[in-house]
């Protein structure tokens, strides 16, 4: 089972990648449904998979933790993070190199790990198997929006 999760979050990974890949530099700025554009989406993600990936690390050797929090929308919005303007360049390489080492970190689990928890301070209890349903979805749920956007 764990082999056949870790295979759908790295299936969510490639297919945002190839997404990402396919975008025109015209495209980055279109604006998404919510008002967020491509460019602010990705960059959005590279912050959220850097936040994932110590949220993991931290369920598996820390459980019981405290996993943080953080706005979105008040990260996206600040000039100086750069959401709408920088480059995706290493937005991209984060995002890529997190998901890699998480997906390997996720093949070394055992079923038992999907059961370690913490509580994350915005949804409370939080596991392992939360994580995973979590961060396998967001990069799709993401794909999605800019699809649609471009769409329109």
């Amino acid at each position: 089972m764990i082999k056949e999760l870790a295979n759908n979050y790295k299936k969510s990974t490639d297919e945002l990648l190839d997404l990402v890949d396919s975008l025109g530099k015209d495209q980055l700025d279109e604006n998404v449904g919510d008002g967020w554009t491509p460019r602010q989406v990705i960059h959005h993600l590279a912050d959220s998979e850097a936040q994932s990936y110590a949220r993991l690390r931290r369920l598996i050797a820390e459980p019981g933790s405290i996993i943080q929090g953080y706005d979105e929308n008040i990260w996206a919005a600040n000039t100086t993070l750069g959401y709408h303007s920088e480059d995706i360049t290493s937005a991209v390489a984060v995002f890529t190199a997190v998901r890699e080492a998480s997906y390997r970190l996720l093949l070394r689990l055992d079923e038992s790990h999907l059961d370690n928890s913490g509580t994350h301070t915005e949804s409370g209890p939080y596991s392992v198997r939360n994580w995973l349903k979590s961060y396998t979805n967001h990069p799709l749920d993401h794909a999605h929006q800019i699809r649609i956007a471009l769409k329109q």
